[in-house]
This record gives structure tokens, C-alpha cells and sequence, in this order.
């Protein structure tokens, strides 16, 4: 009977003082419980200490359903913000940096070509900075309207705040347009030729998302439109762009994004096969390495090849040099059949871009020197 008194004791607290017990706390008591009980005199109160028992341990249960501690910044944000945040991928900023680097290669080598002062790459670093982060957002809220079914069916992305049914299509199409509105603020930033440039690669990042489903290509139309802004950064700084230095570059940039894709493609094969999705991941299989390496030098040599036409320093072929080494690195050692390895060498090919800006941020730094002294 004791037994029984304790365990409707324990239940009788409010949700409130039930959820500030540890789970720990309410299983001692029903351990401590049973061993005080011993064996139940009569079938009915056995019945009633088991029934009681199982409430004990549902409404502990009912504890893991608690908010999880915050996983990334977004999760110390307002409630109703955080969908929208996820939406754009702004706690995962290698997406941003991808799209980003392009425009500071081509920003960099434009201002080394026409000696341009200081404050004009700064400038227009500083805005295709803000762009890419927009417009990248931007692409990834069209990307989940397109995707939203297909999401559910792939582990890495049910959780998706549209897939997961967080936010529903009309709320992601209305912040689409926000973001469109934000990222044609930052356009209207740069010259006519540059707006309308800029502007035509809108229809490219459009279609990107369906292009899973008719192509095991979709990567490469990424690249077509993620190295946009090594074509316009150019124009940004020139008025017009350098065809003949741009278009290897811009041809380096997709090879480079071919990999770098591929190996995030990796990570969900097994779920793209049921779901019916197509990729570059598939296509190469266990080719992927050579495949790979391939594009790999494929893309350090269009690069270089740019910075020849542009009349580059060492310090240019120094950073590609380093981009190489990075890129052979990646593919070398990452386990495409393993999905954390996968992601940790799609972060390490943006290295390499990172390195190819810094090598021509070097040669621009010591022509300003040299112009100084």
C-alpha cells in the first residue's frame, strides 16, 4: 500500500514541477519504489502499482521531448525567424564563400590589370560579399520550393524547414521575394552593363533545381551559374568585361565547382537513387577519384592560363599552386561512401578557391607597393 501511495504521490505534482525533475530523479524514486513493495499481496494491487508505474515512466519519457539545447546560433534567434534563416543556409557559410570567391578572383585581377587604387576592389568586394550571401540565400529558398517533396525522402534534408513543413510554400515564395529585392539593391550598386549581366544569370540559378531530374548534370549547370561572378566582378571594376581573361576563368571556375559538387553529391546517393535524383556522383561511381583529379587539373590550368593572359605575378601561380595542392588533398584522402568524409572535403575544396584569391591579392598588394615606392 506504501508503494502504491508513493507512486500517485510522484504523479500527483503539476506538469510544471514534473518537467523540473531529471529523469534520473523519477527513476530512482520507482526503483526505490519496487524494492519497498516487494511482492504485491494481491493481484489487484499489482495491477495498480504496474498502471501507476507506467505513468511514472511515460511522463518521464514525455521529458526528451524538451527543446534540445541550441545546436547552431540560429537556435538562440526567435522562434518564428529560425525557419527562414535555415531556409537560406546561413549557419553553413562554405555555400556563401563558394559563390563568393569567383567575384574576388575576377574583382582582383581586374583592379591588378587596370591599377586601379585601393578603394575600388574594396568597394566591390564589399558589395559582391553582401550579394553572395543574398543571392545564395536566395538560391537556396528556390532550390527547397522545387525540392520540398523530393527532401522528404533524403535523410540529410527532411529536415528542411519546407520539407519538415516548418513554413509552407506561399511564406518561402513571399521571403523569395524579399531576398530578390535585397539582391537587386546590391545590383543596381554597379553599372548598366554589369546590372544586365548580372541580372541574366538569374534564369541559370531558376533551373538548377530541376536539373536533377532530367540530367546527371546538374552540377555542371551549378558551376554556370555559382562562377557568374567571375565575369561580372570584372565588369564591375572595368565597366565591361575582359572576355579573353575572363571566360578561362570562368571556365576554371566550373570545372572547380564539378568537384567540389561531386563530392557533396556523395553524401546522398543512396537516398538519390530511390528518390529517382540524378548527379554527377552517380554518373562517375567509382571513377569519381580519377574523374575527379581530372577536373581538378583541369581547373588549376584554365586558371592559370587566365592569369598569363592578365599579365599575373608569381605570387598569382603561388596561390593556384597552393589551390592544387589543396584539391589533390581532397581527393586523395576523402571517402566518397562515407557521408561526414564528404562533407569535410566539400569544405576543404573551398580552401582552394580561398588560396587562388590569395594568390592574386598578393600580386595586386605588390603592385601597389612597388607603385608607392
Amino acid at each position: 500500500m506504501g508503494s502504491t501511495l508513493g507512486l500517485r504521490v510522484c504523479l500527483g505534482h503539476s506538469a510544471h514541477s514534473l518537467n523540473s525533475c531529471t529523469i534520473s530523479s523519477i527513476t530512482r524514486r520507482s526503483v526505490h519504489i519496487l524494492r519497498y513493495c516487494g511482492r504485491p499481496k494481491t493481484p489487484r494491487n499489482f495491477t495498480l502499482q504496474q498502471s501507476l508505474l507506467t505513468e511514472v515512466i511515460r511522463r518521464s519519457g514525455s521529458l526528451s521531448s524538451a527543446p534540445a539545447p541550441p545546436t547552431t546560433w540560429v537556435d538562440r534567434l526567435p522562434k518564428p525567424v529560425r525557419p527562414y534563416l535555415y531556409l537560406t543556409r546561413i549557419d553553413k557559410p562554405i555555400g556563401t564563400l563558394l559563390l563568393y570567391y569567383p567575384c574576388t578572383w575576377s574583382i582582383t585581377m581586374a583592379a591588378y590589370a587596370l591599377e586601379s587604387p585601393l578603394t575600388t576592389p574594396l568597394t566591390y568586394l564589399s558589395l559582391f560579399g553582401l550579394g553572395a550571401l543574398v543571392m545564395r540565400g536566395a538560391g537556396c529558398t528556390i532550390n527547397d520550393m522545387w525540392d520540398r517533396k523530393l527532401d522528404k525522402g533524403v535523410e540529410r534534408t527532411k529536415t528542411r524547414p519546407l520539407a519538415a513543413g516548418e513554413i509552407t510554400p506561399t511564406q518561402a515564395f513571399a521571403f523569395l521575394g524579399l531576398q530578390l529585392t535585397a539582391g537587386l539593391g546590391v545590383l543596381t550598386q554597379l553599372n548598366w552593363y554589369s546590372i544586365l549581366l548580372g541580372a541574366s544569370s538569374l534564369s541559370v540559378v531558376t533551373i538548377y533545381p530541376f536539373m536533377k531530374r532530367v540530367t546527371h548534370w546538374p552540377q555542371a549547370v551549378l558551376g554556370l551559374a555559382f562562377n557568374w561572378g567571375a565575369l561580372l566582378g570584372w565588369s564591375a571594376v572595368a565597366g565591361v568585361t575582359n572576355w579573353s581573361v575572363c571566360l578561362p576563368l570562368y571556365a576554371g571556375g566550373i570545372c572547380w565547382t564539378l568537384v567540389y559538387d561531386t563530392v557533396y553529391a556523395h553524401q546522398d546517393k543512396k537516398d538519390d537513387v530511390k528518390m529517382g535524383i540524378r548527379s554527377t556522383a552517380l554518373l562517375f561511381g567509382e571513377r569519381t577519384r580519377p574523374v575527379l583529379a581530372a577536373l581538378s587539373g583541369s581547373s588549376m590550368s584554365l586558371i592559370t592560363y587566365a592569369g598569363y593572359l592578365n599579365g599575373q605575378g608569381p605570387l598569382f601561380y603561388g596561390g593556384v599552386a597552393l589551390a592544387a595542392a589543396q584539391l589533390a588533398r581532397v581527393v586523395w584522402r576523402t571517402n566518397f561512401d562515407d557521408r561526414p568524409s564528404c562533407w569535410k572535403g566539400f569544405v576543404g575544396c573551398g580552401w582552394s578557391g580561398f588560396w587562388i584569391w590569395m594568390g592574386a591579392l598578393a600580386d595586386y598588394a605588390t603592385l601597389l607597393l612597388n607603385a608607392s615606392g
